[in-house]
């Protein structure tokens, strides 16, 4: 929560305003200044950032209290400009114990370089940020209220115009505003989705005065009796039912609720009008009767759902680690899955869906899988969907867990998705487009699937005209993410992806993750992907305290950096005290990612360009276990541009068909042999390989369970001087799968380095060796 200096009460003017946002001091007056404000955020450990501005006159110093005790003081480095407001300049204070109405003091004086010209000690504010569990959840609020403060800027200005389809107030005919009455659908049970539907005030799409999307802000509290209380948006749903009838207009307003235990939970509807009203979590504009304040009862029964529907294992959390745990089942989780096509929702039974480049990315049918598509699984308009419902049906039958899409990619090397009624229309969602996105999204959580939701590309996300208000978070960007996640965040397993290969600024991916973190009531797992040679550039500003960002998604220009690159991020991380969800999302060259198997529809190691690529036998290797064995959160698969199958037009994802059992297996040899993934790290120098080198890699628990990968067979070390007892040594095959097997040596002792003989069988091919105190 940032406090501008503006805002600071100034002691008989010591201090003036400068350049209308910074507060300074005239050396020729004074040389030291004190401003004061009342800390009106809830009482709680905060993380304290001075934003201190730097000046090539002298070194400024500033001393920070909090009910006159001292936090800290600071003198800033000196800048090569007159004043420069840089990260360097700012100095951060953590776990500060503050209460509500502690008065915050800023003293500041003057330095000089020369003894002749003074620095004006000017600064910018001051950041509080939350720093544990409980001080985040009392602050959520205030978060949200300064993220979503009204964004008066006109959208023209960002370089980003949106194009309403109509310029009519309002569309007629008009209906009748409903009835204010209140409907639960839905099974009412642990994890699943409840909806709740309001009959509110008849509302058009096309309509501007007022936008149903903008201009009416439907909000539920859910509250157990346990006091436990999740706050949801909710969203204008036209007719109740538009994915069947495509309807445009309606009195619907609607939320979906995921509910995290059983037992009795109450509702209360918050719903107002006014302009914007809907892009701030506190209530804004004017509370609309009779729909306002509306309220009842739910009785939430446990879930009765097994196997991979993840209604039975919980809400995916971050949860302070690198790997996401299922808040019912308690286990933690490895993802394995499909990063291609980007082109996904670019499906021809969506509503309202167009090619924007026909003869180079046609929409899709998904035609290949439509025979996988079985009696009783969703459709929508008489038999629409089968075929992505019978893709996503194969996907989790091969034994993965995820996969990506683009929900916007106007402009973009697709130029086929977006959830406007219309291209260029940002402030208009498409009702029916969505409920179809969302039935695709529902039977996917049933399928035990894990949703990647990237919510832009490169090519959009900042000052080009099909960006939302040009990177920045504006009108066009908070709606954006509030539909999102309005409609689909009740999901149990996903991500909300800020852009892929993005270029935002760290200042616009901050404000973005803020206002994402503050509506979205369930925490969703938070990351962003960027260019291979941006990874420095782009991540490092966002480790630690800096940032809302829970994890990462990484992409590198070749498969033989994934490991070395995965160790990197995952230990930075740890080490910044916010340990990221590492995930390789895409890794090898643009041009070629994961290559379909040898043998597809003639395959034989080529490209399109007749260039040998590799085999998914190295993708196994690099990639896969990689990635695994660096700490990493598991992988996607990205499909190249120079393939038959890739990465904007791929429709049948057999394509990689092996590659998936690949996946499986992986993913099954940590969860069958009780593996502790959640508590290791990477101890590659144990197999003297501290260069992370593509050769032996090692995974551990000291002490107690060593996991070691071989690439290419053979025999490796293991150095165990620093640990005592015995250790049995079994094989596992990660080409076939199975059960763990015994080599040459059965059982190794501590206390020197040690080797671990020979796999039971083609001893030339990779392996994986579990060594396991006995």
């Amino acid at each position: 929560m940032f406090l501008s200096a503006k805002s600071f009460d100034v002691q008989n003017d010591t201090f003036y305003v400068d350049r209308d946002k910074w507060l300074a001091i005239n050396p020729d007056q004074r040389k030291q200044a004190t401003a004061n404000t009342t800390f009106q955020f809830p009482t709680g450990t905060y993380d304290i950032t001075l934003h201190a501005i730097g000046e090539n006159d002298g070194k400024s110093t500033y001393r920070v209290e909090v009910d006159r005790e001292q936090v800290g003081e600071f003198t800033t480095v000196l800048s090569n400009q007159t004043a420069e407001d840089a990260a360097k300049y700012r100095k951060t204070w953590e776990n500060v114990a503050i209460t509500d109405g502690a008065i915050i003091t800023i003293k500041a004086t003057t330095g000089s370089e020369d003894g002749k010209e003074f620095s004006r000690a000017r600064w910018a504010g001051i950041t509080f940020t939350p720093a544990d569990a409980e001080t985040r959840k009392q602050a959520k609020p205030h978060l949200a209220k300064q993220a979503a403060k009204a964004d008066k800027q006109t959208v023209a200005s960002t370089g980003s115009p949106t194009k309403p389809v109509s310029n009519l107030p309002l569309i007629l005919p008009r209906g009748t505003d409903g009835d204010a009455s209140v409907t639960v659908s839905g099974e009412t049970k642990q994890w699943h989705k409840i909806t709740l539907d309001l009959q509110g005030p008849f509302a058009h799409e096309q309509d501007n005065s007022p936008n149903p999307f903008t201009d009416y802000a439907m909000m539920v509290a859910f509250k157990h009796s346990d006091g436990t209380t999740y706050t949801v948006p909710g969203y204008f749903a036209a007719d109740g039912n538009a994915g069947e009838t495509s309807a445009e207009s309606g009195t619907t307003w609607r939320v979906h609720f995921a509910p995290d235990r059983t037992g009795e939970w109450t509702y209360t509807v918050s719903f107002r009008q006014g302009p914007l009203a809907a892009l701030d979590t506190d209530p804004a504009g004017a509370a609309l009767s009779p729909y306002d304040g509306k309220s009842g009862r739910l009785r939430v029964a446990k879930s009765d759902k097994q196997g991979r529907d993840l209604r039975g294992l919980g809400r995916l959390n971050y949860v302070g680690k690198h790997y996401l745990q299922f808040a019912s089942s308690k286990q933690y989780f490895l993802k394995a899955g499909a990063d291609a096509p980007e082109t996904l929702l670019g499906y021809a039974d969506f509503d309202n869906t167009v090619a924007g480049k026909p003869a180079k990315v046609p929409l899709k049918t998904w035609a290949p899988h439509i025979k996988d598509w079985k009696s009783g699984d969703p459709t929508w308009q008489d038999g629409k969907g089968k075929g992505l419902i019978g893709a996503i049906n194969y996907l989790s039958g091969k034994g993965c867990n995820a996969f990506s899409f683009l929900t916007y990619n106007a402009g973009g090397d697709g130029d086929n998705v977006w959830p406007f009624i219309q291209r260029d229309d940002k402030l208009h969602y498409d009702c029916s487009k969505l409920d179809q996105w969302g039935v695709v999204f529902d039977h996917s959580t049933a399928k035990g699937m894990y949703l990647h939701f990237k919510m832009q590309e490169t090519e959009n996300d900042d000052k080009v005209p099909t960006s939302l208000d040009g990177g920045d978070l504006g009108v066009q960007r908070k709606l954006y993410c509030r539909e999102l996640i309005a409609r689909f965040a009740h999901n149990l397993a996903l991500n909300w992806n800020l852009g892929e290969e993005n270029t935002q600024s760290t200042e616009q991916l901050n404000a973005m993750l803020s206002y994402i973190d503050a509506f979205d009531a369930y925490d969703h797992n938070r990351v962003v992907h960027t260019f291979p040679n941006q990874q420095d550039s782009q991540y490092e500003p966002l480790l630690g305290n800096k940032s809302a960002l829970t994890g990462v998604s990484l992409q590198n220009s070749g498969i033989h950096d994934t490991h070395w690159q995965t160790v990197k991020w995952v230990d930075k991380s740890r080490a910044a005290g916010k340990p990221w969800v590492v995930a390789f999302d895409e890794s090898g060259t643009a041009a070629h990612g994961q290559c379909p198997d040898l043998g597809y529809r003639g395959f034989d190691g080529r490209d399109s360009k007749g260039k040998m690529t590799y085999t998914q036998h190295e993708v196994r290797k690099q990639t896969l276990w990689g990635t695994l064995m660096g700490g990493g959160a598991g992988v996607e698969y990205y499909f190249g541009y120079a393939y038959a199958e890739n990465d904007l037009v791929c429709e049948d994802w057999r394509s990689r068909d092996q590659s998936w059992d690949y996946c499986r297996i992986a993913l099954n040899f940590f969860h069958d042999n009780d593996i502790p993934f959640w508590q290791m790290s990477n101890h590659d120098a144990l197999v003297d390989n501290a260069k992370h080198k593509n050769t032996n890699f090692c995974f551990a628990k000291a002490g107690q369970t060593y996991v070691v990968y071989l690439c290419d067979g053979g025999t490796v070390d293991l150095d165990l001087r620093n640990v005592k007892g015995d250790f049995s040594v079994q094989w596992f095959n990660p080409r076939s799968g199975g059960s763990l097997q015994n080599g040459s040596v059965e059982k190794v002792s501590g206390g020197s380095k040690v080797n671990l003989g020979k796999a039971p069988s083609d001893q030339e091919q990779d392996w994986t060796v579990v060594v396991r105190k006995q």
